[in-house]
């Protein structure tokens, strides 16, 4: 029990330390403290500044030392302490005062004998401290922390204005948002705090100068009053005392203060100050060889200390020469790694310089070496912008994360032509035309315009190419004109729309689920941990989906329906349930502006016969209705005479029908049909008062009522 008490004990102060160093600090200038403990002190002092002086240089960035602003707090009044238990302990004890720390600072500038020489040089030094510590260090490190404070706080707003920026364009993830805002208010609060607490390392300065100017004047009083000594003697004693006192002060101050100068004059990097010297003043030895030719030459002159210059001009000629070999030395193995890097190559021969794994890049675009210029950072690089942007707009649309979009140029394409590539498999190629603009026939052109026939790469609209000068007059003929640029990006967006499920793997659901987690985690450990669904079945939810072009972004709700029927469900059927859990943003999405769905009924008898030949795999993949070859046929006939009359009124072509046969309708009609629309009742209903509806007609074996 007395070990548990002493633990518990401990325990407590090593979690209050700063509180009961606090308080200690307070009751040191009340209470008198022995020499020894004085001494003690004085020496953790001391240790203190210059463990502050090491962290400081080995700090990269300033904004990472936070408790710096306190910690100058705290030790302000630490030292100043010390410095009113030293004040009563000399001037109550005077020549029999016996603190050896005080004694050993002042012995060393003053010296060891009585005479007043010693005295007199002590003091001179002692001076020139204060005046050094008070115009130069302390004065410079106020006023740098006053600048930094103020620009820090002026360019908040740009800084954040950047990130904004950087998100808004895809540079950077939500997270990585989220981090740099963090790291912007934590310099900002960094400096404003330093810009504050630097008032006190001056003030410190201040305070110890009057302590020790009224310790030496007392000290002549009491010397001379009190104790009855001469006035040489109690000059001799207590100045000894008083230059001690004020030296083990003004030194921890004065390395507080130099501290504070470095830290808030580091430039941000991910260097320490050691390795910044180190690597900035070896750059170049051509430097050292003119200072050491310069210091030689000066040698040289009559009366010069040749015995001094012509060493230091020898060593600096020898330092700028080793590091003019160390930099060519550096220079020529980069470049031989490079070549080695970049000759490596398979050869095939050994079955050890073939890899095992070739792991493809999850989206790839290729591009010829005409169109290199869209990459170019010097010449715009407009290309990358779009890049950028398309994976913002993805995240935003579909709720999916694209990761990262790899341009390379491939030779063997036509110099003009590129290639898209989802995890190796092509899924787009098109051409440009650099220097000229398409224009693409919407459909709705007041006047034709001749140019170089082509056709729109992203839906196959007629198009033509033409010369930039001519944009202006093509424009207002009824073009739609766009550069290569938004060709290729607005091609690329439809290509990952179109492909989303194929992009989405176990990786993305992973980072999606740890993204949730972090503000929604209940639901993740139910679907986990509770429900027991793994990476795979949620895979397959998701891209089922995705498949069908409904964004994933409301992930919480998808996560509750699994969780709510769990796996043994099947992922096709658990896919139905999160549609209709999302019903009303899919109705929505397909709604026009008035919110108004204009669908095609499916007929009772089609439904039937759809779900009479349903057909179940075994192995889990998707349902389908497996029709005879004749009904097979006038199904589709039915369906895509439905989708023509529709289509030739400008509309979607969107099909409503019972909950149970959505995926059979889906299913049957996607390949010979693709492009409609299949809605369930039950998605609709979910939908409630959001949209209203328009029925068109009915799909049964002969179309009727197409209004």
């Amino acid at each position: 029990m007395a070990e548990e008490r002493q633990s518990n004990a401990f325990s407590f102060l090593l979690n209050n330390a700063t509180g009961v160093g606090a308080v200690w600090v307070i009751l040191m200038l009340i209470i008198p403290l022995p020499s020894v403990v004085l001494d003690f002190l004085m020496a953790i002092n001391l240790s203190i500044a210059i463990l502050l002086l090491l962290k400081v240089t080995s700090t990269s960035k300033p904004a990472l030392f936070t408790a710096f602003p306190q910690i100058i707090l705290l030790y302000t009044l630490f030292g100043l302490g010390i410095n009113v238990s030293s004040t009563r302990l000399i001037l109550t004890k005077g020549a029999a005062f016996d603190g050896r720390m005080v004694k050993a600072f002042s012995t060393f500038v003053v010296g060891s004998s009585k005479g007043n020489d010693g005295l007199v040089v002590g003091m001179v030094i002692f001076i020139i401290l204060i005046v050094i510590q008070t115009i130069v260090i302390t004065k410079g490190a106020t006023r740098v922390s006053e600048v930094s404070a103020r620009f820090a706080l002026d360019s908040m707003g740009t800084k954040s204005m950047a990130v904004d920026m950087e998100l808004q364009h895809g540079d950077i993830t939500e997270e990585e948002a989220r981090i740099k805002r963090a790291e912007l208010r934590k310099e900002s609060d960094f400096y404003s705090a330093m810009d504050g607490s630097s008032k006190f390392v001056s003030g410190n300065v201040t305070a110890g100068i009057f302590i020790t100017v009224v310790n030496l004047v007392a000290g002549f009083i009491i010397g001379t009053a009190l104790h009855s000594e001469s006035f040489v003697d109690a000059i001799g004693t207590y100045s000894r005392l008083t230059i001690g006192d004020g030296l083990l002060s003004q030194i921890p101050s004065l390395l507080l203060s130099f501290s504070t100068g470095l830290l808030v004059t580091k430039i941000a990097s991910e260097e320490t100050l050691t390795e910044e010297l180190k690597s900035q003043f070896s750059s170049d030895g051509a430097t050292y060889i003119i200072a050491g030719v310069v210091m030689a030459v000066m040698g040289l002159l009559p009366g010069m200390p040749w015995y001094v210059l012509l060493p230091l001009g020898a060593l600096s000629i020898w330092l700028g020469v080793r590091s003019q070999r160390l930099k060519t030395s550096r220079e020529l193995a980069k470049k031989q790694a490079d070549a080695a890097a970049s000759g490596k190559t398979q050869t095939g021969q050994n079955p050890a310089d073939v890899s095992p794994v070739v792991p493809l890049d999850p989206l790839l675009l290729e591009i010829g070496y005409a169109l290199i210029p869209l990459v170019d950072n010097d010449k715009g690089a407009k290309l990358l912008e779009r890049v950028t942007r398309i994976r913002r707009e993805a995240a935003l649309d579909l709720g999916l994360v694209v990761p990262s979009i790899r341009i390379v140029d491939n030779m063997a394409l036509d110099p003009n032509e590129y290639a898209f590539k989802i995890r190796g498999i092509e899924a787009g190629r098109a051409k440009l035309k650099m220097g000229y603009y398409m224009a693409i026939n919407m459909g709705d052109i007041r006047e034709e315009v001749k140019g170089e026939a082509t056709r729109d790469p992203t839906f196959g609209m007629p198009a033509i190419w033409i010369p930039e000068d001519k944009r202006a007059e093509v424009e207002a003929a009824g073009y739609a004109v766009v550069d290569p640029p938004t060709v290729i990006a607005t091609h690329l967006t439809e290509i990952i729309r179109r492909n989303a499920a194929e992009i989405l793997g176990r990786k993305e659901v992973k980072q999606i689920l740890d993204k949730v987690a972090e503000t929604d985690k209940v639901v993740v450990d139910e679907v986990l941990e509770t429900a027991k669904f793994t990476y795979g079945q949620i895979e397959k939810v998701l891209q089922n989906l995705l498949r069908e072009q409904v964004s994933i972004r409301n992930i919480v709700l998808i996560l509750e329906t699994l969780a709510n029927h769990g796996p043994s469900a099947g992922s096709w059927i658990l896919t139905e349930k999160a549609r209709e859990a999302l019903g009303k943003q899919i109705c929505l999405q397909y709604a026009d502006e008035e919110r108004k769905l204009r669908v095609m009924n499916l007929s009772q008898d089609y439904a039937n016969l759809l779900l009479s030949h349903q057909v179940i795999p075994a192995d889990g993949s998707r349902p389908f209705a497996a029709l005879d070859p004749v009904d097979g046929r006038k199904w589709i006939s039915d369906v895509s005479e439905a989708f023509a009359a529709v289509q030739d009124r400008g509309l979607v072509p969107i099909i409503l029908c019972p909950s149970e046969v959505r995926l059979l309708v889906k299913a049957s009609t996607e390949r010979e049909v693709p492009g409609i629309v299949v809605l369930s009742i039950g998605e609709l209903m979910a939908a409630e008062n959001s949209v209203s509806i328009e029925v068109l007609g009915e799909i049964k074996e002969k179309v009727e009522g197409v209004a």
